[in-house]
């Protein structure tokens, strides 16, 4: 048994959620829910990033509060947990006043370590990533990842970071094969920090932007939203104070893994790292970076009308449908292109033709020919592919593994055909069709982290010797 924590990035609270974070807070919840299968015991978090100039600006232009702003989409956020049925354990909002205590005290543990100090400065500042960009992250003077926006020249006096001091300790963190996942990023990771490491800016003027945390010590300046929304991941669990020993279980001495999207990199692998060095913190163990999702090859964007949100894919297909059509056909690593044609494709050719159909027969048959469940039923998941390939998040593969086993039950019933068998040898035929409700029972297992809610409709429809109601209705 092990003790592992998990956390996902907090999203920005300027927007509705969107379709790649749902992916994201998907693949950690699978995880989550697998882990604990297995006995391990886990810390689940996630939650919402609530401060800086995005925010701000977008309240203003919405014409309301910035507080009354981040309430409305912090909800949105949070109401992810029923609609796609999440179990985490912790929901961290950092406007919440543990959490602005905490950040305050990374503050001043990195400047009594002689990490900060004051300068003026002037640089390019993209407000889509709330970072000033260098030289080889602008593209046609643009930022490379916000190619649409504005860079704008900001000039004033801010406190930094000394990034550049951590330059070979994290080459040392990064020389472990596993820190990151997959290894090109990890590779990425290494070229950025060797190409060198610039001191970052970690503050703002309190007279060009209010809405933040306030630097200690220093009235005029608020945290940069970086320096303040990564400290979530240990905030969440009590530190620094810890009084209840959260923290020291699960990140001192547990097994820390990070999700993240590709874009990710420089900020949860290196600046955070970086502040947790100076902090004298443990590193993070692992961060996954993800793929994007796209749709017909372009980025989703609203002025497109290509935006896929996760509350319309739960009301059309289901919240179980939903994670398996997430799961399944979005690559863990590369981007996937992802369109609502190609979404009612998977779903009648996985769930309404595959998986449903299956359930049904089978179920079926057990109900006419069998007088109970199975005897031998069990909860175990032996097939060794499957906790393989989520510790190594590929989630399509795990996926995969299940298809291959309702596959197998197919062309079994297609081989043997139950359903005549019982009217020829009824005993035969009642064997096979014991052999395909164990099976069945198999899949609901696996299942169990993927689509939840099925899993346990299938198994208690199996000790019922129910056939259950239609899973999957086809989609036309």
């Amino acid at each position: 048994m092990a003790t592992r924590y998990i956390t996902t990035t907090i999203p920005y609270v300027n927007a509705d959620p969107h379709i790649g974070f749902a992916l994201e807070i998907i693949q950690a919840d699978a995880l989550a829910r697998a882990w604990r299968l297995r006995g391990d015991e886990v810390f689940f978090n996630t939650g919402t990033d609530e401060h800086g100039q995005k925010i701000y600006e977008a309240a203003v232009k919405a014409g309301q509060g910035v507080q009354e702003y981040v309430d409305y989409y912090a909800n949105e956020v949070k109401k992810l947990r029923e609609a796609l049925d999440l179990s985490n354990d912790a929901f961290i909002r950092t406007t919440e006043t543990y959490h602005i205590e905490a950040a305050q005290e990374m503050w001043r543990k990195c400047d009594a370590a002689g990490d900060i100090y004051k300068k003026q400065f002037e640089g390019l500042y993209c407000v889509g990533c709330e970072a000033y960009k260098t030289i080889r992250e602008i593209e046609n003077g643009h930022c490379s990842l916000h190619p649409s926006l504005e860079l704008q020249t900001i000039a004033e006096e801010n406190y930094f970071f000394k990034f550049s001091k951590y330059q070979d300790r994290l080459l040392e963190y990064l020389s472990r094969p596993d820190v990151i996942v997959p290894e090109w990023r990890r590779a990425e990771a290494i070229e950025f920090v060797k190409s060198g490491l610039e001191d970052f800016s970690i503050s703002r003027e309190k007279k060009r932007l209010s809405w933040g945390i306030p630097v200690p010590e220093d009235n005029d300046q608020v945290m940069y939203v970086w320096f303040d929304a990564l400290t979530d991941y240990i905030s969440t669990l009590g530190w620094p104070a810890d009084p209840k020993g959260t923290f020291k279980k699960f990140w001192e001495e547990g097994h820390v893994v990070q999700m993240a999207g590709k874009d990710q990199v420089r900020f949860q692998s290196l600046m955070w790292q970086a502040m947790l060095m100076s902090a004298q913190v443990k590193n993070t163990d692992q961060v996954f970076y993800h793929g994007f999702i796209i749709s017909d090859g372009q980025r989703m964007s609203k002025s497109l009308g290509n935006v896929i949100s996760p509350y319309e894919m739960v009301e059309k297909y289901g919240t179980d449908a939903t994670r398996y059509l997430l799961l399944r056909h979005a690559h863990p690593f590369q981007d996937s292109d992802i369109t609502w044609e190609k979404l009612d494709e998977w779903y009648n050719a996985g769930l309404a033709n595959g998986l449903g159909n299956l359930v049904s027969r089978v179920m079926k048959m057990a109900e006419e020919h069998l007088e109970g469940p199975p005897a031998s039923l069990s909860e175990e998941i032996s097939e060794a592919t499957f906790f393989s390939s989520l510790s190594d998040y590929q989630f399509d593969t795990v996926c995969e593994v299940v298809w291959l086993y309702i596959n197998g039950c197919d062309q079994k019933i297609q081989m043997s055909q139950p359903f005549r068998l019982v009217k020829e040898d009824k005993e035969k035929g009642k064997r096979v069709i014991e052999e395909l409700v164990i099976q069945i029972y198999t899949i609901a297992n696996m299942l169990n982290p993927l689509m939840p809610t099925t899993s346990k409709i299938i198994k208690d429809a199996v000790k019922a010797n129910k056939k259950p109601e239609n899973l999957f209705a086809r989609k036309e």
